[in-house]
């Protein structure tokens, strides 16, 4: 190379440098100095491995005083080059020598890191290109947002997911009946408005009772990480910020503390939230004079927050007029009424009746078809047409319900998937040690509580252990409930087997206690430990090689779902009828493929019979979900207690009767009131069933092992197999860049859902977890790929023969909540010319093009590059006036789109308003602010060319 004082170049291998100075020169050396990093480097005037920066006609070039030029012309005078054009800061005429540019270079174009020799690995080019196609085929995925849950594909909850959010600033109640998944539909809802950008800031104010489970659902099923504040996470955030609720996007709080401390209550209200979740949401009370301290809180709160998710599986446990009280809350001006509301929903019951009928294939007469044509005349027309025009009228029906846009219900009734439940009733000889005990405690009993003595009385063994001192596990060789799970164990030893107890203390005796004494190893699953022991208690049990057995305290109702077993043992019963639904529930679940068999061993004569009885033949609890079972259980709470604290047998036989007669007649209520026509909408009429298909075809797609396999390889990941489903991933020792959630330690990970279900511990990846998120970014948001080298070795064409393959990508400025994305998708356009500018790329695809190309030294390939700068130069503007007709029709397609789906939808709820008062103004209003929103940006899309790749043909 031709080398002069003041010449500016960057070295190949440390490009990190900056731009250099050659500063000295002799016959063999030449010594560089790079201003910016205060670094001097000597090199060999042969061979030196660096490259020459020259820029050309149109760019931009910064002085090392801070004013930058947009080259107009270029001289060159003793091989130095003096750039003339107008400044960017006041339009002057202006002359910039080489000597005198900035020594921190920024090349961004692909073109300008080829020429300056800034290039990249071919297989970090490949990585790049199939990035940009996956990116592409995502954004544009209706399944974006919901693949990436740990969850059972239902199509109910995928259903209401997909419909509440995608929404603008949904506010609705999801009402599903105990064990249909309301947490999981609201976590999905949570995710994919975080996900689409209609959400930054989320609430969620839940009973204290329920912060842990939703802390552990919202990490573990949706990779959500919630900040949970309780005073002192509080009083420690004010240190950070004036108002602590500030220093977390997602926060949870117990709605017991900010009800009571009026000043957590006005820091909550003075921040900014896009979202508002409240569980348990029947515990707020209202009446039209009065409303408890909850309502009021969750009223201001509801009032400022534009989106607004109600949890409650008892939406008239406190009343209709409470009820009516909650969809106040989400949308006070389309309930303002109380009578109003009563009688709007009373002319839907018949048209329900219309809809079952429709559904059912059944005739429709004369009364039916009045009821149509009072909803209008196009109804009343579809009643007699095919089955096509049928299902069209029940999704008419749908759309025109009152209610069905901001509650949603589903019962155990309408959804399919539950196998069934079967009692195993398991009475067991009192033991001797245990009757002395009880006797002895009854005598000594008058200073103690009711609630104190039935405890007692229920758990005998803890009188045993007051009295003999006991505090490990010498009562379980007494215990013949103990006795009978070690025959049952071993009699069942293909079998996993769930057990309850209420306390930790027991658990923790029974699982020594089979250790030390039978051999048994079980997993014990209880609230002292933390969340990752908890992880790994499940994932032993889980496995196939693990344990029989796990041992859960009363935490084992929370939120794990253990459907791949299906014993559950109760070692005793709760009071409280909904907490023994969520015992069964951890089992009895969508998924259960197998009746799920709930052995209750119990001491004959004592009050755990009685219990027993209550629950089976009053409340039929067992083998059956109870729904008013909490109802009947406050009424009779008193009588209850002192029924099974009393020797009398009268007492608790009247209380079991009048339990049968009210759950009966309770049931057939709620039968009555049923209103099937919410229970079609809540299902979506088929949709959920679509989506679920999807997901399962998409999981099974081997795309993404592939894709992410090779990310992760080029960013350096360690991976190692730990069996057929599972993979460790850990960061390498040349780790290119942190990616978020890649532990130090290394994290499990799997692709199979249904693996991932069983084991906690172990991270479901799909296209929509953090880890392959992140992974994408980083190969995008930076030059990673974009300029590179190669050669291909083909005796049919002459050596030197030179291609070019350029990839143009769409780009555009919109606010993320838009998701622009969704109707002009990030687009990789390819071209592959050769030295005439004739494009060969609709005839040589990329992988078949990519697979005949190899690599080449990057000190050789940097002098090819700068050798055919003006022919890449030249090519690249004929590829530019090429591509650009491209992007109007990109630009048609998306306005295409953009009218299809947010105008289609616009007018749809339009005409709906007409006949359904729960189209809310705002809702309509947001849908046109998009529209207009998404027309604008999309007119001033763009191309830009996102990749170059030299390549040089060689026949040896």
């Amino acid at each position: 190379m031709s080398l002069a004082l003041g010449q500016r170049f960057i070295a190949d291998a440390e490009s990190d440098l900056g731009l250099g100075t050659v500063v000295a020169l002799d016959n063999r050396t030449l010594s560089v100095l790079f201003p910016a990093s205060g670094e001097t480097r000597l090199y060999s005037r042969i061979d030196a491995p660096i490259t020459r920066v020259t820029f050309r006609q149109g760019d931009n070039v910064k002085s090392h005083e801070g004013w930058s030029l947009t080259v107009d012309s270029i001289e060159e005078q003793e091989g130095l080059m003096t750039y003339h054009g107008p400044r960017q800061d006041n339009g002057e005429t202006a002359s910039l020598r080489e000597t005198f540019i900035d020594g921190v270079i920024n090349l961004n174009k692909p073109q300008d890191r080829l020429f300056a020799g800034q290039l990249d690995r071919t297989d970090w080019f490949t990585l790049r290109y199939q990035t940009l196609e996956q990116m592409h085929h995502l954004s544009q995925s209706p399944l974006r947002g919901l693949v990436g849950a740990r969850m059972d594909l239902i199509p109910h909850q995928l259903y209401i997911a997909d419909d509440v959010g995608n929404r603008q600033a949904p506010r609705v109640l999801l009402a599903d009946e105990v064990g249909l998944g309301k947490t999981v539909e609201a976590g999905m809802i949570v995710h994919q408005q975080l996900r689409a950008g209609h959400a930054e800031r989320v609430l969620l104010l839940l009973p204290e009772n329920l912060m842990h489970q939703w802390l552990v659902e919202m990490r573990r099923r949706f990779n959500l990480h919630f900040a949970l504040f309780d005073e002192s996470r509080l009083e420690e955030a004010e240190h950070d910020s004036d108002n602590p609720f500030d220093t977390a996007q997602l926060v949870m709080v117990s709605l017991e503390l900010i009800a009571k401390r009026k000043t957590r209550f006005d820091q909550l209200l003075e921040a900014d939230w896009d979202m508002l979740v409240v569980d348990e949401a029947h515990h707020l009370v209202w009446e039209e004079n009065k409303a408890s301290r909850e309502y009021q809180v969750v009223e201001a709160l509801a009032e400022s927050i534009p989106s607004v998710l109600l949890l409650t599986a008892t939406p008239d446990q406190l009343g209709h007029q409470s009820h009516f009280a909650r969809l106040r809350l989400l949308d006070g001006e389309r309930f303002h009424d109380y009578q109003a509301f009563c009688e709007e929903e009373a002319q839907y019951k018949p048209l329900a009746q219309v809809a079952q009928k429709l559904l059912d294939n059944e005739p429709l007469d004369e009364g039916d078809k009045a009821q149509l044509a009072a909803w209008g005349e196009d109804l009343a027309a579809q009643a007699d047409g095919s089955d096509g025009d049928r299902q069209q009228l029940v999704r008419a029906l749908i759309d025109r319900h009152g209610t069905s846009r901001v509650l949603l219900r589903n019962t155990r009734a309408a959804v399919q998937g539950f196998p069934g439940r079967q009692l195993v009733n398991l009475p067991q000889v009192l033991p001797t040690a245990y009757a002395t005990a009880i006797r002895v405690g009854k005598m000594m009993a008058g200073r103690k509580s009711e609630s104190e003595k039935l405890e007692e009385l229920l758990n005998p063994e803890l009188i045993y252990q007051a009295f003999e001192g006991d505090e490990g596990n010498s009562w379980c060789q007494h215990d013949p409930r103990v006795q009978w799970l070690v025959k049952h164990l071993k009699h069942n030893n293909d079998e996993k087997v769930v057990l309850i107890a209420h306390s930790r203390r027991q658990v923790q005796a029974i699982c020594d206690y089979l250790r030390e004494k039978e051999g048994v190893q079980a997993a014990v699953f209880h609230e002292d430990l933390s969340i990752i022991e908890r992880d790994r208690a499940a994932a032993f049990f889980a496995d196939d090689e693990g344990s029989q057995i796990l041992l859960c305290s009363e935490i084992g109702s929370e939120g794990r779902n253990f459907q791949f077993a299906h014993q559950l043992v109760l070692f005793d019963l709760p009071l409280n009828p909904d907490l023994l639904e969520q015992r069964i529930g951890r089992l009895d679940r969508i998924g259960q493929e197998m009746v799920v068999k709930i052995y209750v061993p119990h001491l004959a004569g004592t009050a755990q019979e009685k219990l027993v009885a209550w629950y089976h033949q009053g409340l039929n609890a067992f083998e059956t979900t109870c729904p008013v079972g909490g109802a009947i259980f406050e009424s009779q709470q008193q009588a209850l207690l002192a029924a099974l604290v009393s020797d009398e047998e009268a007492g608790m036989d009247s209380l079991i009767a009048e339990a049968a007669e009210r759950r009966l007649a309770l049931m057939a209520e709620m039968e009555a009131g049923r209103d099937r026509l919410l229970e079609l909408a809540s299902q979506g009429a088929g949709r959920g069933e679509k989506l679920a298909a999807q997901i399962a075809a998409l999981d099974y797609d081997p795309k993404l092992p592939i894709f992410l396999t090779q990310v992760l390889d080029v960013f350096g990941v360690d991976q190692e197999d730990l069996d057929d489903f599972t993979q460790l991933l850990r960061p390498g020792e040349r780790m290119l860049t942190a990616l978020p959630g890649l532990e130090e330690d290394g994290i499990q990970t799997t692709f199979d859902r249904e693996y991932a279900l069983s084991r906690d511990h172990v991270q479901f990846l799909s296209w929509d977890h953090p880890l392959v998120l992140s992974s994408m970014d980083a190969v995008l948001t930076g030059d990673m790929g974009n300029a590179s080298v190669a050669l291909l070795k083909n005796k049919a064409l002459p050596a030197g023969t030179t291609f070019v393959e350029l990839v143009f990508v769409t780009e555009h400025q919109a606010p993320k909540h838009l998701q622009l994305d969704r109707y002009l998708p990030l687009t990789p356009l390819r071209m592959l010319l050769d030295k005439t500018g004739k494009d060969l790329a609709p005839k040589v695809p990329f992988d078949n093009f990519n697979r005949q190309l190899t690599p080449i030294k990057r000190h050789t390939a940097a002098k090819l590059a700068v050798a055919s700068q003006g022919l890449i130069h030249g090519l690249v503007q004929k590829a530019e006036a090429e591509v650009a007709p491209s992007l109007a029709g990109l630009v048609a397609e998306a306005k295409a789109r953009i009218d299809e789906q947010v105008g289609g939808e616009l007018a749809r709820l339009k005409a709906l308003k007409a006949v359904n008062d729960s189209i809310r103004d705002d809702e309509l209003a947001a849908l046109e602010d998009k529209a207009a929103e998404l027309n604008k940006h999309v007119a001033s899309a763009a191309l830009r060319l996102d990749m170059v790749r030299l390549v040089v043909v060689v026949n040896d």
